[in-house]
């Protein structure tokens, strides 16, 4: 009996709508942006109104950040059920529907009666949004090739960096005059326009000739198989090895720079705020020279570098963590993470370009399940810090070293 085939489709000069219209680059990546910031938005936004919500419902500082855990086990979970499927059934109905899903579940976790009501609207907040994070990197994979793809997730990964910095403050902003209600309905708000700007803007990416056969259930059968493809678990583990040390950053540096370095609130904004701008700008100049500097070059070079530089930044604060080396250290690295992200993205969905949605389930999947890893890891010291940073790229330049030197793997 023979096996499923695997069909590919070249991909395409130009995004088209599903009327068949094309899309400039610029609108098309700025719609898949917006669908892939649901993560950043629906966590840092709510982490001021946290222990409104423990108050007003009744419940434990505990149970309050348990709504936190559900959409992050809610987003992992959906990006490994959405990416195999997507394989199977094609990626625009599978967007619309999980952000249909989003748009309920921001407006059941308005109205929940009770912390357990809000958990599980949540975890299904997390599920819907995970189509949009899952698929956006699929279709980028679908439509492109070699540098236009480098420079579409180096673009996206540009935009997505304004939502960690915008969120917080957005948060804190509502967290008064809207509560912690008022902030879900606000997410509502956005799945709207996700929805509206999907259906308008998204077209299908993944031709039915292209689509898996043999079944759902092979579907998911496939996405175990890359990971027997050592290119792939490499430049997978790099890009999530590396994104997990920005994890690390997150969560220590409020602690670090602000109780051990002595910054106020306002100077530690803008402190982060420098460092995400920085990131930002780097994903534009690795999209930029992508058409002249080969795309593994440039990652194996950031990884090298930011080993170098965590090594630098773990001595800083062993001998006392001075403020402005810290300061300086920290956006050198943050920066020079801006040429690890859209690169390493790129070359990972690149090695399965015949099963997109499974090989960008597993990169969403470990890229936040390692982050959530990570981050209580770092804790409040700056030397913990340093190190958990160090040791998450040090693992990423292994991955790099060890994995993705052979020949590409053959679709099969």
């Amino acid at each position: 009996m023979s096996g499923p085939t695997h069909a590919t489709t070249p991909p395409a000069d130009a995004p088209v709508t599903r009327s068949g219209r094309r899309v400039p680059d610029g609108v098309w990546i700025s719609v898949l942006a917006l669908l892939t910031a649901v993560a950043p938005l629906a966590t840092d936004m709510y982490l001021p109104v946290l222990p409104q919500v423990a108050t007003e419902l009744g419940a434990t500082a505990s149970a309050a950040q348990l709504t936190l855990t559900a959409f992050l086990v809610g987003l992992a979970t959906g990006q490994l059920v959405i990416g195999p499927l997507s394989d199977a059934y094609g990626r625009r109905r599978l967007v619309l529907a999980g952000t249909v899903l989003l748009l309920l579940a921001s407006v059941a976790s308005a109205l929940a009666p009770s912390i357990a009501v809000l958990v599980a609207a949540r975890f299904l907040q997390g599920f819907g949004g995970a189509a949009g994070v899952v698929l956006s990197r699929a279709m980028i994979s679908d439509r492109t090739t070699g540098v236009r793809t480098v420079r579409l997730f180096s673009i996206m990964m540009a935009i997505n960096g304004i939502a960690p910095v915008l969120a917080p403050m957005v948060g804190s902003a509502l967290a008064g005059p809207v509560g912690w209600r008022g902030i879900f309905v606000v997410l509502a708000g956005l799945a709207v326009l996700m929805l509206v700007s999907s259906a308008l803007v998204v077209g299908e990416t993944l031709t039915p000739q292209a689509r898996a056969t043999g079944g759902l259930r092979r579907a998911f059968v496939d996405m175990g198989a890359l990971l027997r493809r050592p290119r792939f678990v490499g430049y997978l583990l790099a890009f999530a090895c590396a994104f997990s040390m920005m994890f690390a950053y997150i969560s220590g540096s409020p602690f670090v720079l602000q109780q051990t370095l002595g910054l106020s609130t306002t100077q530690y904004a803008l402190a982060f705020g420098a460092n995400a701008a920085g990131l930002t700008l780097a994903n534009i100049v690795s999209g930029r020279l992508a058409s002249r500097i080969a795309p593994r070059r440039m990652l194996v070079s950031a990884v090298g570098i930011l080993v170098v530089l965590c090594t630098a930044l773990t001595v800083v604060t062993l001998l006392g963590a001075a403020r402005w080396p810290v300061l300086v250290l920290l956006f050198a690295i943050l920066t020079t993470l801006g040429f690890v992200m859209g690169n390493g993205a790129a070359l990972a969905t690149g090695e399965v370009r015949d099963r997109a949605g499974a090989g960008s389930a597993l990169l969403g999947a470990t890229q936040f399940g390692l982050g959530a890893l990570v981050s209580p890891l770092a804790g409040s010291d700056p030397v913990a810090m340093a190190v958990v940073m160090l040791v998450a790229v040090s693992l990423s330049a292994l991955a790099l070293a060890a994995l993705t030197r052979g020949p590409r793997a053959t679709a099969h």
